[in-house]
């Protein structure tokens, strides 16, 4: 069923329209993880959607947004002594990531507004488009949720919050570029053929193991299991480290266990590493139009950049500017995914 209206006269205009939007969520998922590297996201200790857009403007206004962000763990514990300079700093990163937010809102809702009043939203799609605008401002509440685990007592955001963050921001940006595509690109009448339906399942796997790999990223930012057992391929001189399963009960190893977490980490990188070439190999065997031959190899190639940003980023100790490549890095490797499922399997019938 088609997801446009017969008002409609060209698909193009709505696909451009939330393609922006998922290039706009690519960028907030990046200053998200700068954000957090850069210790920016305690900064600002409430949430008001409606007049925290306006930031301080006057001199007492500082102060007072400053004496608010004394009473808490992170300046108690950490930045004790900061200069009211130093907090502008890392203020201005953290409102930079909150408007951003909400432009991203905006950006998808007025654009929405004016194609529903001239009749351009087809039935089947507006469910849909609903649900994503839904989604967005459910992720807005869940990112203040997060914030808030560091208000506490602990000046650090609890990490099962942080990686939900950024699945729903994964999901939320996957579903909109897959609704961008069923709009964007017609169907090729061969999703059948045995060879794309082999490819597709396994295409299925190789996507499903991208996502493992990015909430597994989640929780080593969560856990600032960076920061540690910072050698490849050794971790610290063993190729399985000491202390894997010292937590008790054994389950919370998984997600709150520095050496475990990175562990996971590498080893679904390592699986990566063999699903991807396998998932190339065969593709190049089988019919398929340009478009889907340049993703494939795209694929590859993001693989070894990814692969060489994480390692990077490692060895070198986290640096900012590394570790929010191998952030875009990840996002940029399922967009690709995205793009090869949807090209051999026509959409699915989704």
């Amino acid at each position: 069923m088609s997801l446009l209206s017969a008002h409609t006269p060209q698909p193009k205009a709505i696909a451009l329209w939330l393609l922006v939007c998922c290039a706009l969520i690519f960028v907030m998922v990046v200053l998200g993880g700068v954000t957090r590297l850069t210790r920016s996201g305690l900064s600002m200790v409430e949430w008001d959607p409606i007049m925290g857009v306006v930031p301080p403007l006057t001199g007492s206004q500082w102060e007072a947004t400053f004496d608010k962000y004394k009473q808490f763990p992170e300046y108690r514990e950490i930045n004790r002594g900061m200069s009211l300079r130093e907090f502008k700093s890392i203020f201005w990163m953290e409102y930079s990531h909150r408007l951003l937010g909400r432009a991203i809102g905006l950006a998808f809702l007025l654009p929405f507004l004016y194609f529903l009043m001239t009749k351009k939203i087809g039935r089947p799609l507006l469910p849909k488009l609903g649900m994503l605008f839904v989604l967005g401002a459910l992720q807005g509440l869940l990112g203040w949720y997060m914030v808030k685990s560091g208000l506490v007592d602990k000046p650090h955001v609890s990490q099962y919050r942080l990686t939900a963050h950024l699945v729903a921001a994964m999901a939320i940006y996957g579903f909109m570029f897959w609704v961008a595509l069923r709009l964007l690109l017609p169907d090729s009448g061969r999703a059948n053929e045995p060879g794309r339906k082999r490819l597709r399942r396994f295409g299925i796997i190789v996507t499903a193991s991208i996502c493992l790999l990015i909430i597994s990223g989640g929780f080593v930012a969560g856990t600032k299991a960076g920061f540690a057992f910072n050698t490849f391929p050794l971790m610290n001189g063993r190729w399985v480290p000491e202390g894997m399963f010292a937590m008790q009960p054994v389950l919370i190893n998984l997600f709150e266990n520095i050496a475990t977490v990175q562990f996971n980490h590498r080893l679904l990188a390592g699986v990566l590493c063999l699903l991807i070439p396998a998932y190339w190999f065969p593709a190049q065997r089988t019919g398929t139009d340009s478009q889907t031959r340049i993703a494939f190899h795209l694929l590859l190639a993001m693989l070894v950049i990814q692969v060489g940003l994480g390692i990077s980023a490692l060895l070198y100790v986290v640096p900012v500017a590394l570790a929010a490549a191998h952030q875009a890095g990840a996002l940029a490797l399922l967009t690709v995914a995205l793009f090869i499922n949807y090209k051999l399997g026509d959409g699915y019938s989704f």
